[in-house]
């Protein structure tokens, strides 16, 4: 489905003539469209209300807040709307751009308070400098106030709206304080979850997972973030989203022992209720540029022993890909402890590709024994 916007006229319109042929309700919607080539004597010759009542005006731009821009007026006749209109028709708005490693100088600052009063221009030049500076600090990845005014003198943010790189939590924990970061509406952290952003607040390195089918007989536990979206597309394009339990990612190089923790975790969601049937673990990623692939194996091979019961239980496969420093070390460490184990777990190199390897689990998977 292609979704194409348009204009606040032209959905008054549609529902306008169309209410009335399918539903036989008339509403008393009257609007009309002004564009710099309009002519006010033709459009009030045309729609003859537009001189006899009082108007709403509005830009037609496809964007919300108009109000708090003051970009709306109510109550005005037409040659109000007129001048309303010809003042802000085509007119730009000041931005600015700046390099967010560098700190806001009064030149860069200077074109958004020119059109100001003179008397408040260094309040507010300060004030913004003051909040850039805040933003770089804090991490900050989207802040808006929207509007802000001024209290005795003073900058009064009335709305505000923001956005922390959580990334940013194992080094900012102290100035950000009990900050919260709240789930999407009706999204709940069942205890794993909540486990792993624990672990992903307290680090500098990236622990992302989530359950997506706690039933799913194709599970992952892939590095990098681009490679995790790879594997699941692929899972999902082949026609087994329904079977995929989970999305999981973790980057940023993270030690041995936060490895084996989330490794953990990954392991005991997808070796639970064993129901006779074979599942998939993938592990691995593409091909790092500058994490130690023995050094993260470590942690998971660790993980992968503790939990050798499980899964021989879930009749478990593991295939495993990956890529970049010390790989080989890596993944002859992982085919030394498939022997060790007796479960099933293939290994691979860059060699194979990423798409491959999930085809090929789910072949394994789906197949019949």
């Amino acid at each position: 489905m292609a979704r194409k916007k348009i204009r606040e006229y032209d959905s008054k319109r549609l529902l306008k003539e169309h209410l009335k042929r399918i539903s036989e309700i008339e509403i008393g919607i009257r609007s009309a469209q002004v564009t710099e080539s309009t002519d006010f004597t033709e459009i009030t010759d045309k729609e003859p209300w537009l001189s006899s009542t009082k108007l709403v005006v509005k830009p037609d731009m496809l964007f919300g807040k108009r109000g708090k821009s003051g970009l709306v007026a109510l109550n005005l006749d037409l040659a109000q709307v007129a001048a309303f209109v010809k003042e802000r028709l085509g007119k730009e708005v000041k931005t600015i751009f700046l390099p967010t490693e560098k700190s806001m100088t009064p030149e860069a600052c200077a074109p958004l308070i020119a059109t100001l009063p003179l008397e408040i221009r260094g309040t507010i030049g300060d004030f913004i400098k003051g909040v850039f500076a805040i933003f770089q600090d804090l991490d900050f990845t989207f802040l808006e106030m929207n509007p802000f005014t001024l209290v005795n003198g003073a900058p009064y943010p009335l709305d505000m709206r923001g956005e922390l790189d959580d990334t940013a939590a194992f080094k900012n924990f102290k100035k950000w304080g009990n900050v919260e970061f709240p789930l999407p509406f009706g999204r709940v952290l069942s205890p794993t979850e909540s486990f792993i952003h624990g672990l992903d607040e307290k680090t500098s390195a990236s622990l992302k997972f989530t359950v997506l089918n706690p039933k799913g007989r194709i599970w992952t536990m892939v590095a990098g973030g681009g490679a995790s979206v790879i594997y699941a597309d692929t899972v999902g394009d082949l026609g087994y989203a329904s079977e995929l339990g989970n999305y999981a990612e973790y980057s940023g190089a993270p030690n041995e022992e936060e490895v084996l923790q989330y490794a953990r975790v990954v392991i005991d969601c997808a070796t639970s209720d064993p129901d006779g049937r074979k599942r998939a673990l993938l592990i691995g990623g593409g091909i790092a540029n500058f994490t130690d692939v023995a050094a993260t194996f470590n942690g998971i091979i660790r993980a992968l022993r503790e939990k050798e019961a499980k899964l021989k239980a879930s009749r478990m496969h593991v295939y495993v890909r990956r890529g970049g420093p010390n790989y080989q070390t890596g993944l002859a460490r992982m085919r030394v402890l498939g022997e060790e184990l007796g479960v099933p777990l293939e290994v691979y190199g860059p060699e194979a590709t990423m798409t491959g390897i999930c085809k090929q689990a789910i072949e394994c998977i789906m197949s019949a024994a």
